[in-house]
């Protein structure tokens, strides 16, 4: 996991500027690359304090570099993704930032307690955050990363069936594989689903930012190099294609985040009103357990036309922590980086 998650920071560094280049949805605001990579950087960094050295070693002759004999009180991988993922949700980043860290600690669900990685492990953790990640957005959009995440789940489930549950290497090596394609088929498949990319011509900007991370826990786990050619022909990622998003309208409104404890009544209104005022609402609990009230600590996202009424709201319900306002306006001169 601390691999993956390393892998998963480097690369999407690399590819940020192209992320940014292709985002025109939900708005056109070109950051999606860096709220990913950031999002990201902030899941690996919270494993980085881990001791390496109580963690398994792994035989390089093993078909699979999957998880070796562990240590039962060091090496709970659901419990190193919880560690990564809540501290993902408390520095998440826009859209695509919020609903990986949404992913992440829904993954980890599924594999607590457990310290290896099997196909069966893997289908229930992948089939746990997608549907997470769909609940958290009020408005679900296909054709989004939500559709690449849905795509893995399913193509490793059917590899767990197939196989009756085995939990050899081998096979967790299959699913992985499986996943990864049915990510990439279905990046393709985001051009015509949403109209927007359909007239811009480029495929979806977050659903790409999966597709790397899935290819960065299948290279981490089989312990191979990650694969280029996924993103060949992928409309609008060449290098040389000009930065999309800075040719559209520029949005007005900005983005609100924050952290806040509310009860489950109160969350919920609080997401009925946010419905009201804008638009890309995301609300998601940070940890599993309620404080002694009853109460759980939410990750909150919305785009408003004006910070105030959103603001004002969210205070008259709880007390926010890492309370953010940005624009989603595009810059007047994009210089291709993310902001």
């Amino acid at each position: 996991m601390k691999r993956w998650l390393s892998k998963a920071e480097t690369t999407l560094g690399n590819h940020s500027d192209r992320l940014n280049a292709i985002n025109i949805f939900p708005v056109a605001d070109g950051d999606t690359g860096t709220n990913l990579y950031l999002t990201v950087r902030a899941a690996a960094r919270a494993l980085q304090s881990l001791d390496t050295a109580a963690l398994p070693q792994i035989s390089p002759d093993s078909p699979v570099h999957a998880f070796g004999p562990p240590d039962p009180a060091q090496n709970d991988v659901g419990a190193v993704l919880a560690q990564a993922g809540q501290t993902a949700m408390e520095q998440a980043r826009g859209n695509s930032g919020t609903l990986f860290a949404v992913f992440l600690c829904a993954a980890a669900e599924p594999l607590a307690g457990h310290h290896r990685l099997s196909a069966p492990l893997l289908a229930g953790a992948l089939n746990r955050a997608q549907l997470r990640a769909w609940s958290a957005l009020s408005d679900p959009v296909p054709g989004t990363m939500l559709s690449v995440m849905e795509a893995a789940a399913r193509a490793a489930a059917a590899v767990d069936s197939a196989h009756d549950g085995d939990d050899s290497n081998h096979t967790l090596g299959l699913a992985l594989d499986a996943a990864v394609e049915a990510a990439a088929a279905a990046v393709v498949r985001t051009e015509d689903q949403l109209e927007a990319l359909h007239n811009a011509h480029v495929v979806d900007a977050g659903g790409v930012g999966m597709l790397l991370i899935l290819d960065c826990l299948r290279s981490a786990v089989l312990g191979e190099e990650l694969q280029d050619q996924l993103l060949d022909g992928l409309h609008g990622y060449n290098v040389q294609d000009p930065h999309i998003h800075a040719g559209m309208p520029r949005d007005e409104g900005v983005e609100v985040m924050c952290t806040i404890t509310l009860s489950p009544l109160d969350a919920a209104m609080m997401r009925q009103r946010l419905d009201e005022m804008g638009d890309s609402v995301i609300m998601s609990q940070v940890g599993g357990a309620p404080d002694e009230s009853g109460a759980y600590r939410w990750r909150v996202h919305v785009h408003v036309p004006d910070a105030e009424p959103a603001v004002t709201l969210i205070r008259s319900l709880g007390v926010p922590s890492d309370i953010s306002v940005s624009e989603l306006a595009v810059p007047e001169n994009p210089d291709g980086h993310g902001r």
